[in-house]
């Protein structure tokens, strides 16, 4: 692993216009869902300082590809935290989310460890966060899953959840063919997708993939399935917003980002 120095303590005074607080986000460059989705939830005096980890934009995903693009992804990590940390950032929001659920909550953590020390900053990962907010919905112990992954990938997600004593009940793996794909499935074919996931033996359904547009339509979905619905890249946000103490309620994104805050162990 490459290292890196700690962030030099900021002078005095502030950014002028992340006057509360800096984020660095770092998402795979073929990812164009992220960065607009995290600035329609930024309230005032947070900025998004969003920065590449370079892959190549695969064009025939199946199974074994996937997986092997997440592996190129895990290794370009370290290389996209040194660009981001040149912005003396207070905190650091990961907007990829495959490569923290592979090998299930000790990887992850293991993860986590390794950005902390690598930075010296607090980070938000889209597992974890996923798993916080559906503690503060409270009551969610078994789920469905939608993701534009493959079924090996999704098998990494099951077991992730149930590291957490959440029952992934069912899933649907959307198998989009590029990672430029994934922002092309349209909010009719999510739709149709948490219809055919939905069902009495589930208490919430969790979208993964942070490419995959949802923040949006799942405040809606949550009112015609009448049940929590998490979009990653809102429980991601949420989670740094909270965690830095941000309060503030931002609409249009459901209870989440509207008055929902971190439980308290």
């Amino acid at each position: 692993m490459s290292t890196i120095a700690k962030p030099v303590p900021r002078p005095t005074g502030r950014d002028s216009c992340g006057w509360r607080k800096v984020f660095a986000v770092l998402g795979p460059s073929t990812n164009t869902v992220v960065e607009p989705e995290f600035a329609a939830m930024r309230p005032a005096g947070v900025t998004n300082q969003y920065r590449d980890i370079y892959i190549e934009n695969a064009k025939a995903l199946s199974d074994d590809t996937f997986m092997a693009g997440i592996g190129i992804l895990q290794g370009a990590v370290d290389a996209a935290v040194r660009t981001a940390m040149t912005s003396e950032p207070d905190y650091l929001v990961m907007g990829v989310s495959a490569v923290s659920f592979v090998g299930g909550a000790q990887a992850c953590h293991a993860q986590l460890k390794h950005l902390q020390e690598l930075t010296g900053l607090g980070v938000s990962v889209g597992p974890i966060s996923c798993v916080e907010a559906l503690k503060a919905y409270g009551g969610i112990k078994r789920v469905a899953v939608i993701s534009p992954y493959y079924p090996v990938a999704n098998a990494h997600v099951k077991n992730f959840f149930s590291d957490y004593g959440i029952e992934q009940v069912r899933d649907l793996p959307l198998r989009c063919k590029s990672w430029t794909d994934i922002s092309r499935v349209t909010e009719v074919q999510i739709a149709q997708a948490l219809k055919a996931l939905d069902g009495d033996d589930i208490d919430a359904i969790v979208q993964v993939g942070t490419n995959l547009s949802m923040a949006r339509l799942a405040p809606y979905a949550e009112a015609f399935l009448d049940k929590p619905v998490i979009a990653i890249n809102t429980a991601t946000y949420w989670h740094a917003l909270r965690t830095n103490r941000i309060l503030d309620g931002v609409d249009g994104f459901g209870p989440l980002l509207q008055h929902l805050d971190l439980k308290k162990d």
